[in-house]
């Protein structure tokens, strides 16, 4: 089986994804600024997890300061997956962490053709994550990979993004760019935060509760990934989001009742109390943003959990 190199690989999407690499028998390689460490983490907490792996699983050492990527690991590598980029929501958006996000993930795309363009490797094709922030507010309508990216902070920074890897094509190498959507995960990300009032019994709905959210479960998101590896005619930009978006106030809803039945009580978060504590960010949470998923689905993928209902199911039960 292939190799695949990812950056970004100890977060959130970046161990699921290699876990189901391994599972299908590919080795991977993790790219992080301190392999070693990575690696004695990711075996305590494999220990943990009930999933057998038939692949390898490596850590390399790649430096952005100093546009470098361990040279053995490039040219092990068959495919790259990029994920790198600071989290989005983890931190207020100040004028500096705006700078931060922007920079982690264009800086991270100029090391990975600065590398390709530079040292030898094998490399067939590039998948490289984007997000479904490249789109503003939907008004009702419902956005394709056509659409223009938004004006506001997140569009702009999804186009620089873009653009940033654009330019592997010129080595010859097939690009495929994913449009991520919303990913549930009992790992961490949005999942958690929706369940975290829940627990105290409270269904927070937030602002008017109408606002479209478009969204993935993290196996589709994953299986998308490795559809996109194993697809040689899939190139360019498609929006990788479950075919049906669901309303705010009814995912916090399904959420609540698959954690806790009929004991929960529904409660809205008004949208001038989300601003106050948010800020600017709280924009992305009160948007509605219909996305559609059917260019991706027109190249054979199948989704797993195409409804909200299928996919909290399986992700609480």
């Amino acid at each position: 089986m292939p190799t695949v190199l990812i950056t970004g690989g100890t977060g959130m999407i970046g161990t699921a994804l290699s876990r189901h690499l391994m599972q299908q028998g590919y080795d991977v390689i993790v790219l992080s600024r301190n392999p070693v460490e990575t690696a004695s983490v990711y075996r305590a907490s494999s220990t943990q997890n009930s999933f057998r792996p038939s692949g390898n699983i490596y850590y390399a050492k790649w430096d952005t300061d100093k546009q470098m990527i361990d040279a053995q690991a490039m040219s092990q590598a068959d495919y790259i997956v990029h994920l790198a980029g600071e989290g989005v929501a983890t931190k207020r958006w100040t004028k500096k962490r705006k700078e931060e996000i922007k920079q982690s993930r264009t800086k991270t795309s100029e090391v990975l053709y600065h590398c390709l363009s530079t040292q030898p490797n094998k490399v067939r094709a590039v998948i490289s994550a984007s997000a479904i922030g490249w789109y503003g507010p939907d008004a009702g309508k419902v956005f394709t990979e056509l659409d223009p990216s938004a004006d506001d902070f997140l569009g702009q920074t999804c186009k620089a993004w873009e653009e940033s890897i654009e330019k592997v094509k010129n080595l010859d190498k097939r690009l495929v760019r994913l449009r991520l959507g919303i990913a549930l995960s009992n790992e961490g990300g949005a999942l958690a935060e929706f369940k975290r009032p829940v627990r105290l019994g409270v269904a927070a709905i937030l602002g008017s509760g109408e606002q479209m959210v478009s969204w993935v479960h993290i196996d589709d998101l994953c299986r998308a990934f490795i559809h996109a590896i194993e697809t040689p005619e899939m190139e360019g930009v498609f929006n990788l989001v479950a075919p049906n978006v669901v309303a705010n106030k009814k995912l916090t809803l399904g959420i609540a009742a698959s954690m806790n039945g009929n004991f929960y009580i529904p409660f809205k978060v008004p949208s001038f109390l989300l601003k106050l504590i948010m800020g600017e960010m709280s924009v992305e949470v009160l948007k509605s943003t219909t996305v559609d998923s059917s260019k991706l689905q027109s190249t054979g993928f199948n989704f797993m959990y195409p409804t909200i209902d299928a996919a909290l199911k399986h992700l609480i039960g």
